[in-house]
């Protein structure tokens, strides 16, 4: 089995933009997510075995998108989850049509979706206690492709990697 996610991957210039706003933040017990880790989950599927994979990855070639921006503006704290957050109130609607059509994808191979809104975020740093007053310069993220992420566990905590990405036609 193995943990996995579909994911918007930044480029190095928007990862480096997004990590000089994390390291800017000074809060006591913070936990950082790594530099590599920085990433917009699209949606989450679990602990997945290897001929469902293999059936997703099919299913992708389904998935027709267009380019987007989204430009992510405010720093968000989600209190259940206890983390930081980049977030943004106005987006491309495209995010949303991927989302969806990934989704409808799933569902075909049987994978159970949750039903709650999407909120798009980047999560920069968990066990926060409460939200960071200060200044965002606002990020500007060019989607031109989507990824199936793999989440694997190592002595120092968690490490993404890209197993797949689908360039937008």
């Amino acid at each position: 089995m193995k943990r996995l996610f579909f994911a918007l991957w930044p480029n190095n210039e928007t990862r480096k933009n997004i990590d000089k706003i994390n390291q800017s933040i000074s809060s006591a017990g913070l936990k950082r997510v790594k530099c590599d880790n920085l990433h917009v989950t699209l949606v989450f599927l679990g602990n997945v075995g290897a001929e469902s994979e293999t059936m997703i990855r099919q299913r992708m070639k389904n998935i027709s998108a267009q380019p987007f921006t989204i430009q992510f503006d405010q720093l968000s704290f989600w209190r259940k989850p206890r983390i930081l957050c980049l977030t943004t109130q106005q987006y491309d609607q495209q995010l949303l049509i991927l989302v969806d059509a990934l989704k409808r994808e799933l569902e075909q191979c049987g994978m159970v979706m949750e039903d709650r809104p999407y909120k798009p975020h980047i999560t920069l740093a968990r066990k926060a206690l409460r939200l960071i007053d200060m200044d965002i310069k606002p990020i500007k993220w060019q989607a031109h492709s989507f990824c199936l992420i793999e989440s694997l566990s190592i002595p120092d905590g968690v490490h993404y990697q890209v197993l797949q990405r689908w360039n937008f036609k």
